[in-house]
């Protein structure tokens, strides 16, 4: 299920000045808005029930009963989430409570990932990704890791790929970069200033840009032209970025397995043809 609040939060750019004031009420009192009639919000908005069946359906609802459901769902799932942030690891686990709180916060968050999910969105940057000259990758810390993770897999494929360890050079890069180059950039935070920096060289030079944040708005998600979320249930300080980590690298293999849908013979010759045969050892 598509999550409503990440729908409406791009929406409201481009929204009419009769639905701003209904989608403005709906992210600041989301709770309140899940148990409303279509007749109380349209009052709460001063508003009237066909503007917000219009802002539903422009929405992908097929109406406002389905986007309460959907809303509903989403606040159950993020709940649960936060929930899930207590449960940190202690000096007093063993091994076992150890093995046990990282897979389960692990598989938490590729489930919260996939309730955030925008399938539009993922079929447009699998286009994007068919049709430009370039991909060029950009991260700090774990995110470097999962960035250096597609670019061997995009380069398997015969896809030309960039990604630099040193920011400088990524920097660079993305100063330097055409409008038929796509850049990914990859910040759990959504906040790494260098990441932002980047992003501002790479809107300069009319670059396409795609983020994969945690969810929420952040000055990247606003400078990159499509916003892919992954959970926001990292305790940011204590965590060692793990379980984003593994929702970041999750999102990776979803592009990638997309693109290798969309030309599936090809794929698979040239994933044949970069394949490394492993030979038994000889003493």
């Amino acid at each position: 299920m598509k999550s409503v609040l990440v729908r409406l939060r791009e929406y409201s750019n481009m929204a009419s000045i009769t639905e701003k004031p209904i989608i403005d009420y709906i992210l600041k009192n989301s709770k309140e808005t899940s148990a409303m009639t279509i007749y109380q919000l349209a009052e709460q908005t001063f508003s009237s029930p066909a503007s917000v069946i219009r802002m539903c359906k422009k929405n992908g609802f097929e109406g406002y009963k389905d986007f309460t459901k959907a809303l509903i769902y989403e606040l159950a799932v993020r709940e649960h989430s936060q929930s899930e942030e207590k449960k940190e690891i202690t000096k007093s686990d063993r091994i076992e409570d150890i093995v046990d709180k990282v897979t389960y916060k692990n598989i938490i968050s590729l489930e919260d990932t996939k309730s955030m999910i925008d399938f539009g969105v993922i079929n447009s940057c699998i286009q994007l990704l068919r049709t430009c000259k370039n991909v060029c990758l950009f991260g700090m810390g774990s995110s470097l890791l999962v960035a250096k993770d597609a670019q061997l897999k995009f380069m398997r494929l015969d896809k030309r790929c960039t990604v630099n360890d040193d920011w400088h050079l990524q920097l660079l890069t993305a100063k330097y970069m055409s409008p038929e180059d796509l850049g990914i950039i990859l910040s759990y935070s959504g906040q790494t200033i260098e990441m932002i920096e980047c992003a501002k060289a790479m809107k300069e030079s009319g670059v396409t840009t795609i983020s994969i944040t945690r969810y929420g708005t952040s000055p990247i998600v606003e400078l990159c032209d499509y916003n892919i979320f992954v959970a926001a249930n990292e305790a940011i300080v204590r965590s060692g970025a793990m379980s984003s980590r593994i929702s970041q690298l999750n999102i990776i293999d979803i592009l990638y397995t997309g693109y290798v849908n969309t030309q599936f013979e090809k794929s698979l010759e040239q994933i044949s043809k970069t394949h490394i045969q492993k030979g038994e050892h000889h003493a």
